[in-house]
């Protein structure tokens, strides 16, 4: 009986290997940014990543997003807020806080 390291078809073309370690390491990345709390992933539109209120969104501004900007979710009964801030000093930039009404619950 052979073992499945020699049998020919479960080889690895180096292509194919080269293209499951770019899937790790994507994977991996995404899996980081999820863990420090990372703005650029926590599902806000690019339109709102205007860290410096100047008007405009640059690619600067949502490079920051991905590493130098955290976000902080908390839910207090129906209100869910989200705070920004500096990664390195904790600096807030800024809270945005919305109230969720629960499925079937008639609107006065």
């Amino acid at each position: 009986m052979s073992s499945a390291s020699n049998n020919p078809r479960w080889r690895l073309s180096t292509r194919r290997k080269a293209l499951l370690g770019l899937v790790l390491i994507a994977l991996g990345a995404v899996g980081w940014l999820a863990y420090v709390g990372a703005a650029g992933i926590s599902g806000m539109p690019m339109e709102d990543m205007d860290w410096n209120a100047d008007g405009t969104v640059s690619q600067q501004e949502i490079f920051q997003s991905f590493h130098a900007v955290v976000v902080k979710k908390t839910v207090e009964g129906r209100r869910e807020c989200s705070a920004y801030q500096w990664r390195g000093d904790q600096r807030p930039i800024r809270v945005d806080c919305r109230t969720s009404m629960a499925a079937g619950t008639p609107q006065e």
